[in-house]
């Protein structure tokens, strides 16, 4: 005879009972609703910052309702947008008032503003710093070229794709073993990977720490192209990335390499702004 045993009532604050079981799966369903919150805000991309309830359902792997509910929450906070003529929604700017004291209190932020504006004067085109988040890199300050026709990348955009310039410097500071787990297991985009791939692009890696600078002509957007170099901090750790992005057809092969020079350097003066030694 198999014997259970009823989880004990114990007193709340006022003393009245309560089920510790019940306690628990309370908290439980409480931290799926904050989960599946965040599953749904992080569906907006800079690449499709417009996206209706199906859309959003079907990528969280949630049911309609729940995510509708959880998109007039997020309304209701400014934190999502309605568009008044597709009544899809967009991300919202309360966001700015939740993700402002984290912006204002990143070092690599603030020292780093003065030399991306220099930047994008010497250079005429877009310049944004970068971090790395884990398994992507995120632009966490622009200051956006002053032609007409140019390429920005707004604040938060996420990237995954192994060419991108500003992925190559932050994957050439990880581990080869880690490198080769983000890209086989999709994580890090790379249509085709096979094992001569991965050792050219492992190669293409060293020479990334060998160069100093990373380049992207074209390979993951025909009409751009970027360079990024790595910022260092005291310890002498890559804690971001400097990145110039421009339309391809402004940039020949020449100046290419001086846009990556160019970066190098800024990223150097970052460096130093923070305590690090720029590497030889």
């Amino acid at each position: 005879m198999v014997s259970t045993m009823t989880p004990a009532a114990t007193p709340d604050t006022n003393g009245t009972a309560t089920s510790a079981g019940s306690n628990g799966a309370t908290d439980a369903k409480g931290a799926s609703v904050v989960v599946n919150a965040i599953a749904v805000l992080r569906t907006f991309t800079a690449d499709e910052p417009l996206l209706g309830v199906t859309e959003i359902a079907n990528r969280v792997g949630m049911h309609k309702s729940s995510v509708s509910r959880i998109l007039a929450t997020f309304e209701q906070e400014n934190l999502v947008e309605r568009d008044p003529e597709t009544k899809r929604f967009r991300l919202g700017l309360g966001l700015i008032a939740v993700a402002g004291p984290l912006l204002a209190e990143m070092e690599e932020r603030r020292v780093a503003y003065p030399v991306l504006r220099q930047l994008a004067e010497q250079t005429g085109e877009t310049s944004a710093l970068m971090i790395w988040s884990g398994d992507e890199a995120m632009c966490v300050e622009q200051i956006a070229s002053h032609h007409q026709i140019k390429h920005t990348t707004p604040l938060g955009a996420r990237y995954r794709d192994a060419m991108s310039a500003s992925v190559q410097v932050f994957l050439s500071t990880l581990p080869a073993e880690r490198v080769r787990e983000l890209l086989r297991s999709g994580t890090i985009t790379f249509p085709g990977l096979d094992d001569a791939g991965l050792a050219a692009y492992e190669a293409r890696l060293q020479d990334v720490v060998r160069r100093g600078w990373a380049g992207n002509y074209g390979e993951s957007s025909m009409d751009e192209v970027g360079v990024a170099a790595p910022v260092r901090d005291h310890r002498g750790d890559v804690v971001a990335a400097v990145l110039i992005p421009a339309p391809r057809f402004r940039v020949s092969k020449e100046q290419f390499e001086s846009l990556g020079d160019a970066c190098v350097a800024a990223a150097a003066k970052v460096t130093t702004r923070l305590g690090g030694r720029p590497a030889s």
